[in-house]
């Protein structure tokens, strides 16, 4: 199973799941690193772990479906199998998820279906200070057609303490999100090996 990362910021957890993938505490082939961002700091991370990747931006390719025809070429030529969404700030659309149903996964910072779209963790911060929430948490899910929606694989809640700040519950969410996905693709891959090789 030849499985692609797509990403376009900073790569924590990228490089997490990188490292299991190494360590063949994942199943599958890490095939591809792709960044929507050229100047991003995931691509570093993919140099300096030797992860092969491909970068380019929506304004390069001159528009939302030549970008979506082109990624997927990539995705092709690649011979991916299995995309992994980590910090990849785009909604996929209909040429990418047409090609791979059921086999797009994607980590978002909150326990879905509270604070889908960005700055989740802040949204949520804001909320525990008004008194409406304790919690927040991280989710794994299938995606869909739809922003941060699609089957839940797995959630786990992060407490929000009385004397954190946005930067101190960012920082136990990230350190959830690095046990929780690899864990969840670890499951999500051995699975539909096994159901392949049946």
């Amino acid at each position: 199973m030849r499985v692609a990362i797509l990403a376009s910021g900073n790569g924590t957890n990228f490089e997490a799941l990188t490292k299991q993938f190494q360590a063949g505490e994942i199943p599958g082939i890490e095939a591809l690193m792709f960044c929507n961002h050229p100047n991003a700091p995931v691509i570093k991370r993919a140099e300096r772990l030797s992860v092969p990747y491909e970068t380019f931006s929506v304004k390069e390719c001159g528009g939302k479906d030549a970008y979506e025809k082109r990624l997927l070429k990539v995705l092709q030529d690649y011979q991916i199998d299995f995309i992994v969404l980590s910090g990849y700030l785009r909604v996929v659309g209909p040429t990418i998820l047409n090609e791979y149903p059921n086999s797009i996964i994607n980590l978002h910072p909150a326990l879905l279906p509270k604070y889908p779209g960005l700055n989740s963790i802040e949204r949520a911060f804001d909320d525990y200070k008004k008194g409406k929430i304790k919690e927040t948490g991280v989710t794994v899910h299938f995606i869909d057609a739809h922003l941060d929606h699609g089957p839940i694989i797995a959630q786990q809640a992060v407490p929000i303490y009385p004397d954190d700040t946005v930067d101190t519950l960012e920082a136990r969410v990230h350190e959830t999100e690095h046990k929780l996905f690899p864990a969840t693709l670890r499951k999500v891959l051995s699975q539909r090996m096994e159901k392949e090789e049946n």
